[in-house]
């Protein structure tokens, strides 16, 4: 059974690398993000686990929803940042995937 002071450290691992993220978006820093992402998944897939069997008081449901609000918050921040870049490289694919592709990886 994972201890309550474990179980905060698990949300706030994560709120940690959602800033990470954030900031790696904020600098266009697009394979950092990628990096990231797959930390920010393992540590969440952790938490499914921890969530079991933990009763939380008034203000540790208080602490849990903050903490869950700026990772949230973060993420749409993200989004919001990468849906350009992400409408950038859908352009480049529309109608020439094949020459895209050659051009990108050299495929001859």
């Amino acid at each position: 059974m994972t201890s309550k002071a474990e179980y905060f450290a698990r949300y706030e691992a994560i709120a940690v690398v959602s800033r990470h993220m954030l900031l790696a978006a904020r600098r266009a820093l697009w394979n950092d993000l990628v990096d990231l992402q797959e930390e920010y998944r393992c540590l969440v897939d952790a938490l499914k686990d921890a969530d079991d069997g933990i009763s939380l008081d008034e203000a540790e449901r208080l602490r849990k929803y903050a903490l869950i609000r700026q990772i949230l918050a973060d993420d749409a921040a993200i989004r919001d940042l990468a849906n350009p870049r992400m409408a950038t490289l859908a352009a480049l694919f529309a109608g020439r995937p094949t020459r895209v592709l050659k051009e990108m990886y050299g495929a001859r």
